[in-house]
């Protein structure tokens, strides 16, 4: 028997809407492939916004920040937060620097051992694609606002992030939204794009300050 014109049509709508799914999850994997192997050094504005959860008889806080962020590959990047209180974050290739302006504190970490399963791994640090699949397990999710996004769930289950979101516009870093364990969100927006700028060596070396309190861990 000869399927009915409306049985028909489902059917090639249905297979429509398989194929377009499929195109979609494809193309937020490829944008980040693109991103990572064209990518070698980026710079970009930033505003943060961490959202923790409510607890009991108090509503969600709700906390704002911004600054600047800048990368090289593999495994160098800064953040120089300006906005509300100044702190810097560096990572150099061997060691992490942490700076708390208002605290005058150093806190200063071996690279290596802190940096595998975390969000500047999928942005900054790793190489390329089979790195961070080492690391997480990446799905494509669906697009919105505009944008392709990516998954990331660390593979290792006994640290404090839960999931990674990373959303891209083509080849471009758009937004990253983080949430951990406690419940906290993460929404991180760029603007001011750079791709490939040509740093100086300087923009990741990072000198305590004279007077600050150094802690190593």
């Amino acid at each position: 028997m000869t399927p009915s014109i409306p049985r028909l049509f489902m059917g090639s709508a249905i297979a429509a809407m398989l194929w377009t799914a499929t195109v979609a999850a494809a193309d937020g994997l490829q944008s980040l492939d693109a991103f990572i192997r064209h990518s070698r050094t980026g710079g970009a504005d930033f505003t943060q916004t961490v959202t923790a959860p409510a607890r009991e008889g108090q509503a969600a806080r709700v906390k704002t920040s911004s600054g600047r962020f800048e990368f090289q590959r593999p495994n160098r990047f800064r953040f120089d937060y300006q906005k509300p209180f100044v702190q810097t974050i560096v990572a150099d290739g061997k060691t992490l620097w942490l700076y708390d302006a208002d605290l005058n504190q150093v806190t200063q970490r071996e690279q290596a051992q802190v940096l595998g399963q975390t969000p500047a791994a999928l942005i900054a640090a790793a190489p390329d694609l089979r790195a961070l699949q080492a690391e997480f397990t990446l799905t494509a999710a669906p697009d919105r606002d505009g944008l392709q996004w990516v998954s990331a769930a660390p593979k290792a289950r006994d640290g404090q992030l839960q999931q990674v979101l990373v959303g891209f516009d083509g080849e471009r870093l758009a937004a990253l939204e983080i949430l951990d364990s406690f419940g906290q969100r993460s929404v991180m927006k760029f603007g001011r794009i750079e791709v490939n700028p040509a740093l100086p060596a300087s923009t990741f070396q990072f000198k305590p300050p004279v007077g600050a309190d150094v802690l190593r861990q």
